[in-house]
């Protein structure tokens, strides 16, 4: 029996987990021939990185990286990986343990009466290995959990209010709410041996119709929690007065809250913040519980913004819809269209389901910092890997074109056609560099392992091979009097399965006689939409302290921050990079990164060669203001008297002074296709397919815009992705965690 050959087109966290998990099947190399074809010199996607020798090897991202503890799916791949590798111990970063580490502190910014307050967050420590935790949670499940969480902040408001002189006692009076209550109190004493005095009160005036019943927040809550943990493991949901006890005792608090604690807000940041997470707590619990989404699945309230879902579900209008959390969450997805940041739009069951795993489901730290750059910690490891494996790499490879065909009554794709961008000495490329022991990326190609006049002229001209805005056809053709190289993969000869692990955005570029075929397919390219995003690091001289952030927590971890002024919402100090950067002694001490969203909505064709460059300036004024007039309440001391932004807290080991000290810095856009963000609009989601989708028999979707569980741009999603698609054709992994999560009950 001959070998299936399988093309894999692009090298990003799908495609490449995809290989990984199509390699784990024994005797893999039996019954497949794996080739994956790459746009330029590395791997990556959006997560690439590569190290500037021009500037001490320092890392350059697309934007910032950082993995959640709540992906779980992410970290049993990079587990595997790493385990399967088995770096010897003399590799500075050899295991995944060394490759990311926990993070618990977290910053969202509130902007109270035209001032920006910071909101320092430092998560509990939850034990365990991310790789063991799971996301496939059913609905009582989430609701318990929610529900632990809101009796710690219910539980702080009952002793701020009532430190206020303010009501804590509660009645209730209508005969179907001590209906309730007497189902909650039967539940509740059969259950348990022996009761509190103060509980049996409560309970006992339940059931007598002749006593008032008197109830606190803190009682109320902490019944229901206990009942809800004798529900965790119904997943049948077999009694619905559960629902209408929860549904009950959500809505008094809520009420309570408006009534005694609402007016504290202002003079009062830590009642406020209390009051944020319990009011979104409850509006999440009434949607959940009002749009039946344990018999109708998260995917029941895609058709709302999360936002208008909060305010249609009773969550506070002026402090909760605009708060830090909700905000900082948008940031977090991009989820601006066109970058426009007064356009939010996410889809309510991506972003309540998102938002409970992520604070549910975590393991470790609520987030895990890479100990380098993305592309040294995630995709070094993973080509090693394949390489070692056996599968084939073919860099300087761009896509041009998938053209289909019929076989019968089947749709195949037939035919890839390719440019070859450069020709290599050797025929073959090795990809890396050296930097203090660890294999990297570079920034740029190895030229020294390309022809000699065309590595030449690359550099002359500045040429990114990884531009679909690029003019090297031209200026070689100028220089050559010929064309680029071009190359035809046909189906039964060079391949018989594709995986296209390229972007949605790169669909409509590659794929147009596909989408003429099938309408689904062209739904999704259309309607799932994507962004362009922004993003700048600076190297500095002084310490978080020294500028002026001083909310560091006990475990001196460096913030991640979210929440605050547009451009730029995000920023994260990552001083914890600088031991595998190459600096002198006397090099920086600190470093910080910030992204967003980028304002662009419309992208000319590929022709339009000076378009890059011309959004990349936008994003250098943009970060040039940042620094200059918006970040004085994070680092205060970085601004002399009269609030002029000091230049010289910029490492710069030229003699560069003021603003231009910022040219020695990294920024940079992200416009191309294959790089925008992938959002999550109201209502796209139905339009995401599953890996096998499509009408091609042979063609398989990869990537964090396919139907995966999640449908947000992440690393979770693209690797779930990449797993759907290796079992599609193999059979492994047999389990993707929380793949069903938009499913009902």
């Amino acid at each position: 029996m001959s070998k299936e050959k399988i093309a894999i087109l692009g090298g990003g966290v799908s495609a490449m987990t995809a290989a990984v998990y199509l390699t784990e099947k024994e005797n893999w190399q039996e019954d497949y021939e794996i080739t994956v074809y790459q746009l330029g010199w590395r791997l990556g996607g959006k997560g690439a990185s590569g190290r500037n020798p021009d500037a001490h090897e320092r890392i350059e991202e697309h934007g910032l990286h950082v993995w959640f503890g709540a992906y779980v799916n992410s970290f049993r791949a990079i587990e595997t990986v790493y385990n399967n590798l088995d770096r010897p111990s003399s590799v500075p970063i050899a295991t995944w343990q060394q490759a990311l580490k926990p993070h618990s502190f977290v910053v969202l910014q509130e902007f109270i009466d035209n001032e920006w307050e910071t909101w320092p967050v430092d998560f509990p420590l939850v034990p365990g290995n991310p790789a063991d935790g799971t996301l496939d949670l059913h609905f009582w499940q989430l609701i318990q959990m929610t529900i632990a969480w809101l009796h710690k902040w219910i539980d702080g408001l009952e002793d701020e209010v009532e430190a206020a002189h303010r009501e804590i006692r509660l009645q209730t009076r209508k005969r179907r709410d001590r209906g309730l209550l007497q189902h909650l109190a039967s539940e509740i004493t059969s259950a348990f041996d022996s009761l509190e005095d103060k509980v049996s009160d409560f309970f006992d005036s339940a059931h007598d119709e002749a006593k008032e019943i008197w109830s606190t927040p803190r009682l109320l809550i902490t019944q229901l929690h206990e009942l809800l943990n004798l529900r965790a493991s119904d997943k049948n949901l077999s009694n619905s007065r559960d629902r209408l006890v929860t549904w009950y005792i959500v809505r008094k608090l809520k009420r309570w809250l408006r009534a005694e604690a609402r007016d504290l807000l202002d003079d009062h940041p830590g009642i406020r913040r209390l009051y944020i997470c319990a009011d979104l707590a409850i509006a999440m619990l009434i949607g959940l519980l009002r749009d039946h989404v344990h018999s109708d699945g998260f995917e029941a309230i895609n058709k709302y913004d999360f936002k208008a879902w909060l305010k249609r579900n009773g969550a506070d209008e002026e402090y909760v819809v605009e708060s830090a959390p909700v905000r900082g969450f948008y940031d977090l997805v991009f989820g601006y269209v066109d970058g426009d940041f007064d356009n939010g739009n996410v889809e309510a069951g991506v972003a309540s389901l998102a938002m409970l795993r992520l604070m549910l489901c975590y393991r470790g730290g609520v987030m895990w910092k890479m100990q380098a750059g993305m592309g040294d910690i995630i995709f070094s490891p993973i080509y090693e890997l394949l390489a070692k494996r056996g599968v084939k790499f073919e860099y300087f490879h761009q896509v041009d074109e998938l053209i289909p065909t019929l076989q019968g009554s089947e749709h195949v794709v037939d035919e890839i056609t390719m440019t070859q961008q450069v020709k290599l000495k050797n025929g073959q490329y090795d990809p890396f560099v050296d930097v203090k022991g660890l294999p990297c990326w570079p920034d740029r190609p190895n030229y020294d392992q390309i022809d000699d006049a065309q590595a030449a002229l690359l550099q002359q001209n500045n040429i990114n091979l990884e531009s679909f805005w690029s003019n090297w056809p031209a200026i070689y053709e100028a220089e050559f009097g010929t064309s680029l190289p071009t190359l035809s993969l046909k189906r039964g000869r060079d391949f018989d399965k594709v995986i296209f692990g390229i972007s949605v955005g790169g669909l409509e570029h590659l794929c147009p006689q596909l989408l003429a075929l099938d309408s689904k397919l062209s739904l999704q390219s259309s309607e799932v939409k994507t962004v362009a995003t922004q993003a700048f690091q600076v190297w500095l001289n002084q310490t978080d302290e020294q500028l002026g952030f001083n909310y560091t927590p006990p475990s001196e971890e460096r913030p991640i921050l979210s929440g605050f002024s547009q451009p730029f919402d995000t920023w994260a100090a990552m001083s914890n990079l600088l031991p595998h950067e190459d600096w002198p002694a006397h090099g920086p001490k600190n470093i910080a990164y910030f992204c967003s969203a980028f304002g662009c909505d419309e992208y000319p064709p590929s022709n339009h060669h000076s378009f890059p460059s011309e959004q990349k300036a936008k994003v250098k004024v943009n970060a040039i203001n940042k620094l200059a007039t918006e970040m004085k309440p994070l680092w205060p001391n970085a601004y002399n008297a009269a609030g002029q932004y000091n230049w010289n807290t910029l490492y710069d080991d030229s003699i560069a002074q003021g603003e231009e000290r910022f040219d020695s810095q990294y920024w940079r856009v992200n416009v191309d296709p294959s790089e925008r963000y992938v959002l999550s609009v109201v209502d796209s989601s139905q339009y995401r397919l599953p890996t096998d989708g499509s009408i091609f028999s042979n063609l398989y979707l990869t990537g964090d815009w396919i139907s995966t569980g999640v449908n947000a741009g992440c690393v979770e999603a693209a690797v779930m992705a990449g797993m759907q698609t290796s079992r599609a054709i193999c059979g492994l992994p047999e389990n993707i965690s929380g793949e069903d999560g938009f499913k009902p009950d």
